[in-house]
């Protein structure tokens, strides 16, 4: 084997058939999750592309990088190699992340006061590596920078435990047949080694063990789930789901369904995969599971109206506009702790919703102090064409959300960070003079 034949993909471009490639070398094997120092003693090297992490400025190509970093941290570890020399201490020696290994440098010397710059999530394995594993393995991380589907993911979370079994197995002296290594199927070899261990615990591989091993932000619930769907859904169902980004929730109740209903399941999903409406799986599952005297174009039926129902409720609270009725209402309720105002109840009401609070005032002091509805803003109004826009925007996402597809690891961090500053210019925004009841109806009358 040499290392041009890590060039392209395997046949389907499988993440299980990554994961295989990765075990195929000893030392990759015996890779671990660390936390490195920044600098100092430890801190990892990188020899083709060593830069000085203390200037002034973070360059202009990271800045989005570190940007993100501060807010949510490091998501994805760097990888590298522990060298030990005979009499030294070891060093570790950057593989594959040199940009987030630049970024966290810089927020180490720039921005020593916030948390997520302390220090670096590594993945290190013994060194030295040859080149064609450090190729290996630089392949396999930048292929494996698509988000991990949940079949993908419960599969290789599986074959990193059964890898963790075995060497418990072998070091407590209990020899693994040749014929279980061959077993293509993680989840049936894992049964096949748990029944070589037996009942002894110290040769378990627990799910902690194997999120450690990996580096995964992952919690074992989670990872306990994922397993659970990928054994309960034939493969071929599993990689058609994979590619449908059907959730977890939904495939863990559609197991459920199939489980009692087998029938009934398979012809849902082959008349929603048929007519390309998949969208509606998650509510046709809880019909099927809640109704199980119906078939499977009943419960299609059902979960189209209740869909369609659904929809048309999400649409009417987002058009409708509060009454002004039903805005004292919710000052009263928010204020019931407050002093009796002087003020009449729709005098009041505004103010409250200014911020005011509502304190004992005489007439002529709380018009003083509450500022005409049409009063103009201090500085430039955004384009109506540009809110439009963004708002249609965010209710095609929230549709999207809504029929059960999932937002990327990475956008969820882009997301983050922009409604993050949004919300502190609205929220600044309180004293513009207009009451957000005025700012409303103005809007609903204007779409």
């Amino acid at each position: 084997m040499t290392s041009t034949s890590f060039e392209a993909p395997p046949d389907g471009g499988s993440m299980i058939r990554l994961t295989e490639i990765l075990h195929r070398s000893v030392k990759l094997r015996q890779r671990r999750f660390e936390m490195l120092p920044l600098r100092g003693q430890g801190a990892p090297f990188t020899e083709p592309h060593a830069r000085n992490p203390s200037d002034t400025l973070p360059p202009s190509e990271l800045a989005d990088l570190i940007s993100s970093m501060s807010v949510i941290g490091l998501l994805e570890p760097v990888l590298a190699e522990e060298i030990v020399v005979d009499g030294k201490a070891p060093t570790i020696r950057l593989v594959t992340g040199e940009r987030r290994l630049r970024a966290m440098r810089w927020g180490a010397v720039n921005r020593p006061e916030n948390p997520h710059f302390q220090a670096l999530p590594a993945v290190v394995c013994p060194g030295p590596l040859s080149e064609e594993e450090r190729h290996m393995w630089r392949f396999v991380e930048n292929f494996a920078r698509e988000p991990l589907r949940p079949g993908e993911q419960a599969a290789a979370l599986l074959y990193q435990r059964c890898a963790i079994l075995v060497g418990k197995l072998l070091k407590a002296g209990k020899p693994v047949p040749q014929e279980v290594y061959a077993i293509p199927d993680p989840a049936e070899r894992f049964l096949a080694l748990e029944k070589i261990r037996g009942t002894d615990s110290s040769c378990a591989a627990p799910w902690s063990e194997v999120l450690d091993r990996l580096g995964l932000q992952l919690n074992e619930r989670k990872a306990s789930e994922l397993v659970r769907a990928f054994r309960a859904l034939p493969r071929d169902l599993t990689e058609e789901m994979d590619e449908a980004a059907i959730r977890l929730n939904t495939r863990i109740r559609f197991a459920e369904l199939r489980n009692g209903r087998a029938q009934a399941a398979e012809g849902i999903w082959a008349a929603l995969k048929s007519s390309k409406r998949l969208h509606l799986l998650p509510t046709a599952v809880n019909v099927g599971l809640e109704e199980p005297e119906l078939g499977p174009e009943e419960i299609i039926t059902e979960a189209e109206e209740r869909q369609d129902a659904a929809n048309a409720d999400r649409r009417a609270k987002l058009t409708r506009v509060p009454t002004r009725a039903e805005d004292q209402e919710e000052t009263d309720e928010g204020d019931d702790a407050a002093a009796p105002s002087a003020l009449g109840a729709d005098e009041g009401a505004e103010i409250a919703e200014l911020g005011h609070p509502m304190q004992p005032t005489a007439p002529a002091e709380a018009a003083a102090e509450a500022m005409p509805a049409d009063t103009a803003p201090s500085r430039p109004a955004v384009e109506s064409n540009t809110i439009r826009t963004a708002l249609d925007g965010i209710r095609g996402l929230l549709a999207e959300v809504r029929a059960g597809k999932e937002i990327a690891r990475y956008d969820r961090g882009s997301l983050r960070l922009a409604l993050r500053e949004l919300h502190d210019h609205l929220e600044g925004a309180t004293g513009d003079g207009a009451t957000d009841h005025d700012a409303t109806t103005e809007g609903s009358e204007a779409a």
